[in-house]
This record gives C-alpha cells, structure tokens and sequence, in this order.
C-alpha cells in the first residue's frame, strides 16, 4: 500500500466543483491581485474564527514580519521564540532588526518550556513569539501572564494551528495579534503561498495593513515605505472555497489521531502525543519519538509509507546562527528531540485501513529492531 505523508489531490477530489467554481470565477473576473475575493475571504475567516481584523497576507513568514515592524521592534531589541520551530519564527526576529533568543522546549509537548522563558527575560526584550507547534497550543495562559507582567507584545505563531483551542478560546486570540500561514499542507491551506494575520486592535490592523501594501491603504497615497505581501485573488477563493468544510476537516484528523492511539499504545519502542489538559489539539502533525528514528523512517519507506521529520535540526545548531555562540548542551530538550521525532500520515482523507497498515508496519519494524524502552522524560 502506498500512502502519502499528506493527499492533497484526495482532498481536491473531494470538493472539486466548488474549487473548480471558485477559479473560474477568478478568471472570469481577472481579478488576480487584490479585489473581492480577497476582502471576502478576510471576512469570511474574521467570521468563522471570532478574530476582529484578518489581514491577507502573501505568506506566513511576512506576516510574522509585518507584525515585528509595525509593534516598533527592532535594532537592539531581543525577541523571544522557542529552540523548535520552523525558521521562519526567528529568521523573521533578525529581518525586522532585532535579536532571537532561543528557550528550549517541553520533552513532552515540544512548544516552548514556559518554566524557562523569565531566565530569558532582559531590559532589551520586547516580544515573545509563542509558536503552537503541530496542532496543539503552547502553556498559552503562562506565557500571556509573563508577558502582561513583563509589558511584552505577546505574538502568537498560528501556522500549525487553525482552529486549535486553549480553555476553549482559539488559538492566536490570546496575544496582541497572530501571524497563519496558509500553505497548501496547512489544515487550511491554498494552492500556493499565502498567510494573514488576525488582531482585535483596529490600529494596529490598520498598520499592517498598510505596511503589507507598499504602505499605503490608497493606491498612490503612501504614508509610509512599505513591502508587498498581498494575497492573490485566486488563493484567496480557493480558501474561501475551503473554509466552511474546515471544522468537518478538523474532527477527521482528531478521529485519525485516536486511530493511531488505539493502534500503537502500549508500545515501548515509539512514544505518541502527549496532549495538554484542557486543549483541541489539531493534528497539523501526528509526531511520534522513535530511538531508531532514522532506521524507521526507512523501514516505513520501504513499505510505501512517506514520513517527514520536522526538523531534523533544532534552529540554534543550525549554521544560520552559529553568530549566537550556542552550543548543543544550550537547549539539550530540542537537541535530543532533533534525533527521535517522525511526523507520519496525518489528513483528514486517511482510512482505518491507512492507519491500520502504517501502524502494522511500525510494529513489524520493533519486532526486529526493538531498541531499550525509553520514556518522554528522558529527552533532556
């Protein structure tokens, strides 16, 4: 059997008619940059998840961007953000002329230790980047609260997760304002690069706004240098299409998750999810740990199974910031986390049958190569 790490195609099949509707539409219009479709979708998603401003954006990472820029951090500022994470969440600190300082993360959640973060605190911090990592928030109230006692721009780092909750309140309504992405692997995600960013302050909306399109909110009336980051028209019906069918998508992947539990608990070779009290995580990403990880990750390949590691390095052993001096032994959590995380099969399209068969191939591979049973605590 072949399954792919995410079924893109699958998913389009299955709504088809409404995103071929929603191109043609597009084209007929030669609405391609800008436009309603764009204002349509900004509304329709403020809507769907109770957030006041939804800001389009061209991707993810400029959104992170744009937010930086316009809360004023920069040159000499320090932003904090956790050692595990896409590149994106402190490669965007550095553009906007500031300084990332890593905290490294929960062995059993992977987001940012929160128990770490005031050790981390200085007079030159200005903002915390809380990224919710693979579907499930980060200790989220904690860190509002080091933030609120610190007078910190609490920015949250939704590309993982949409519709994700924390004491039933959605991810990226906690902080001053959130940075999506929208990439097409993304829970909600476009045929090509796009993000936004969402924020109940109507001023700093407006900013952003602004500062995405050339700086001005009137074509020609530019009230400041800006950057161009704007959503196409056409990603913006695609999601437009998407959205009314994202919560449905949601309950999928949380059921494929309780697959995956019911198939593989009770073994000592791979450790599963852990999930936070009172939290909907969204399954972005089902990651599992394996001591043998990279022996598996072929193993499965060999079964016709595509996984994925996310990230084979966490971001202060990478070559881009060997400029910090840091070594390993800094964030020992996140560098041994580099060597035994795998992200398998996760979307909404998957079958019992799928999970059944990647959980039987994970099996057969512990059956031969069945290393000392270890536990999440030990990733420290």
């Amino acid at each position: 059997m072949k399954i792919p790490f995410v079924d893109l195609k699958a998913q389009y099949l299955n709504i088809k008619h409404e995103i071929d509707s929603a191109i043609a539409k597009v084209i007929d219009e030669t609405a391609f940059i800008g436009g309603h479709f764009v204002k349509d979708f900004e509304t329709k998603f403020a809507e769907r998840y109770g957030a006041k401003n939804v800001i389009a954006c061209g991707n993810g990472t400029d959104s992170l961007y744009i937010l930086m820029k316009m809360l004023g951090i920069g040159k000499g500022d320090e932003v904090i953000t956790p050692a595990n994470s896409w590149i994106s969440s402190a490669e965007t600190i550095t553009q906007a002329g500031a300084k990332p300082v890593f905290v490294d993360v929960h062995p059993y959640y992977f987001s940012m230790d929160e128990t770490q973060i005031e050790n981390k605190v200085t007079e030159k911090t200005k903002a915390i980047i809380a990224v919710h990592l693979q579907g499930q928030m980060c200790a989220i109230e904690k860190i509002k609260s080091i933030c609120d006692k610190h007078h910190l721009h609490l920015i949250e780092d939704c590309a993982q997760s949409h519709f994700s909750e924390y004491d039933n309140k959605r991810a990226g309504l906690f902080g001053v304002a959130a940075s999506f992405s929208f990439y097409p692997g993304k829970n909600l995600g476009a045929y090509g690069d796009a993000g936004c960013i969402i924020t109940n302050d109507d001023a700093l909306a407006d900013k952003c706004r602004m500062y995405a399109r050339h700086g001005a909110l009137i074509k020609h009336q530019h009230e400041m240098e800006g950057i161009n980051s704007r959503m196409d028209g056409m990603q913006a019906a695609i999601l437009s299409a998407k959205l009314p069918h994202i919560l449905e998508w949601t309950e999928m992947r949380v059921y494929n998750a309780s697959l995956y539990e019911k198939y593989l608990s009770g073994m000592d070779e791979v450790i599963l999810p852990h999930v936070r009290e009172n939290t909907v995580h969204t399954y972005h990403l089902y990651v599992v740990r394996a001591q043998k990880r990279d022996e598996l990750m072929q193993y499965l390949k060999s079964r016709g199974i595509e996984t994925v590691i996310h990230y084979p390095r966490a971001l202060p052993n990478l070559p881009a910031y060997h400029y910090l001096e840091h070594t390993p032994g800094d964030f020992p959590v996140a560098t041994r986390l580099q060597n035994e995380i795998l992200s398998l099969p996760m979307y909404p399209e998957m079958t019992e049958d799928m999970i059944r068969y990647v959980a039987g191939a994970i099996k057969e591979f512990a059956a031969k190569n069945s290393p000392k049973t270890f536990h999440a605590g030990t990733a420290q």
